[in-house]
């Protein structure tokens, strides 16, 4: 499949099948991630990995009781790391290292897709709850919280706006 391919045919799983993920697709994830650019390749970033059960259960509480969570075999939880802080000021804490997890977690959705997996970005959790579940150290903050795995159920496209509602051109004058 193409990127484009990729980019179009992945969809937002909340549904997973009750299979584990072979140890060389989420090696292939990890180097999703760490591929991912970053501000002055800084890397401003940290992903937990989480199998066990009862730390995705607590995850999937904080996440608003969001059961689907817990049910997915791995659950990637990404955090910014506010070390930045020393280079780029608050813009790297409250900017960059955001876009550097997000960048990073895209990539790893595409490399999931690819892989016949599936992938959900969740946003919506107690950040506090995630940091104590995690024992999250002071530097680190968690943004995105992604469960991966088997598709249970693809759900068909969303529609999307229009190229001429999405994109303002500002062409060159002649």
């Amino acid at each position: 499949m193409t990127v484009l391919e990729a980019v179009k045919g992945r969809r937002s799983i909340r549904k997973f099948q009750d299979r584990p993920i072979p140890d060389e697709y989420i090696q292939k994830l990890i180097e999703a991630l760490i591929w991912a650019p970053s501000a002055g390749n800084l890397q401003a970033r940290k992903f937990y990995f989480v199998e066990d059960e009862g730390t995705k259960e607590a995850l999937a509480r904080a996440a608003l009781r969001q059961g689907f969570v817990a049910r997915a075999p791995l659950v990637v939880v990404g955090c910014t790391d506010s070390r930045i802080r020393n280079v780029y000021g608050d813009r790297g804490v409250y900017l960059y290292s955001i876009q550097d997890v997000a960048c990073s977690i895209m990539n790893m959705m595409l490399v999931a897709h690819e892989l016949g997996l599936g992938t959900v970005w969740v946003g919506a959790f107690y950040e506090d709850e995630v940091s104590e579940v995690l024992a999250l150290p002071g530097h680190l903050r968690p943004v995105a919280i992604v469960p991966v795995g088997y598709p249970a159920r693809v759900p068909s496209p969303p529609p999307r706006v229009s190229p001429e509602e999405a994109v303002v051109w500002i062409r060159r004058r002649r």
